[in-house]
This record gives structure tokens, sequence and C-alpha cells, in this order.
């Protein structure tokens, strides 16, 4: 069961504006859906093969969740590098956590059949000239 929304509500006003000066978080830059404006999330960002598994403890109905699904892309910026992701999907907990390190603790509310948004990283193109 995803962590109740007045919480969310309470981190996005809040904790995520403390974490984004911290400066030492992940940070998912996607645009929104209907506005097209672009957002900053601090998240934690695990990286699998080929890109990256997000752990959405609000459930896959957060803005930042249907933003990336509805813009098909994002951008991961991680110690000032950032990452263009794509093809963002979400996958059950029990098929994607294998990827993980064993270390890898799973946040309260998170079950077996919670879905985790996995994005890969966009291949780059050669330039041939």
């Amino acid at each position: 069961m995803p962590l109740p929304r007045w919480l969310a509500q309470i981190n996005k006003r809040v904790f995520n504006r403390i974490e984004m000066r911290r400066g030492v978080r992940p940070v998912l830059i996607h645009v929104g859906r209907s506005s097209g404006t672009t957002y900053s999330t601090p998240l934690d960002a695990h990286p699998v093969q080929g890109g990256y598994l997000f752990i959405p403890v609000y459930g896959p109905r957060t803005d930042w969740v249907k933003n990336v699904l509805a813009a098909g892309s994002a951008r991961l910026r991680i110690d000032g590098v950032e990452t263009e992701l794509v093809s963002p999907r979400l996958v059950r907990k029990d098929v994607a956590w294998p990827l993980l390190p064993a270390t890898t603790k799973t946040p309260p509310g998170i079950s077996a059949e919670t879905e985790l948004l996995r994005m890969d990283i966009r291949p780059q193109l050669l330039n041939p000239q």
C-alpha cells in the first residue's frame, strides 16, 4: 500500500525543496503532461542494466510518474551530470527487485505487487561526418 497522499503534499512543498538545495540526491527532470512546465523531483534512482529503477513510494498515480509516462522520456541529474532516459514503463516489484543489489532496502508500503518505474538510458547516436 502506498504512503498517504497528505504526506506526498508535505514532501512536495517542504522536504523536496530542502533536498534540491542540498544537492545530494538524484533529481528527475520531467515535463508536466498538461502544463508543459518543467519539474525537478528528488528521488532515489537505482541503477539497473541499461537504465534506472524508481520507487514511487506514493504509488504509480503520482504526478511525476504520470508526467514521465505521458512524455515518454525524462532526464536524470546525478552529481551535476544529466542522463536522458526513455521508454518509461511500470513493472511489478517482484519482477524488477531481483535486478537490484541484495542490500537494497524496501521502503515502507511497498509490496511484491507494487509497480515501480523503469526507464532506459537513451542510446547515444553516432555522428558520422
